[in-house]
C-alpha cells in the first residue's frame, strides 16, 4: 500500500476587519507627519510617490497640471476605494480631489499604509 506524503501545509485563515469607510479622514494629515512634511514640501514627488505605492505609473499625478479636476487624484482615489470596499462616489471624490488636492493624496497614502501593513502576532 503506497504512503501518501503531504507536499504543502495549509495555510493560517487570518481574518481581517475590512471598512467600508476611510481610516482616516481627508484632514487628518498629521496621523502621518512624515508623508505630511514631504507633501507639504514636495507635493509631486508625494504623488508619484503615492501613485507608485498603489501600483500605478510614476508619473500619473502629472496628469494633473492639465485640468480643472485633478484627474489623477481623483482615478487613484477611485481606484484606492473601490481596491479596499470604500463606500462614496466618483462626485466627492472629484469635490474632494478639486478643493482638497494635497489632503487627497495624503488620504490615499495613508490609507495604502493602513491597508498593506503586515500582520504581526505578539509574543
Amino acid at each position: 500500500m503506497p504512503h501518501r506524503m503531504v507536499v504543502t501545509q495549509p495555510s493560517p485563515f487570518i481574518k481581517t476587519s475590512s471598512h467600508d469607510q476611510w481610516t482616516s479622514g481627508i484632514c487628518d494629515c498629521f496621523q502621518d507627519l512624515p508623508q505630511c512634511c514631504l507633501a507639504f514640501w514636495c507635493l509631486p514627488c508625494f504623488a508619484c510617490k503615492t501613485a507608485h505605492e498603489a501600483g500605478e505609473c510614476v508619473c500619473l499625478p502629472l496628469l494633473d497640471s492639465f485640468g480643472l479636476i485633478p484627474p489623477a487624484a481623483t482615478a487613484l482615489r477611485v481606484s484606492v476605494r473601490q481596491r479596499y470596499g470604500i463606500e462614496g462616489t466618483v462626485c466627492r471624490d472629484c469635490v474632494a480631489s478639486f478643493f482638497c488636492w494635497s489632503c487627497t493624496w495624503c488620504q490615499i497614502a495613508r490609507e495604502i499604509k493602513t491597508r498593506t501593513k503586515p500582520i504581526t502576532a505578539a509574543r
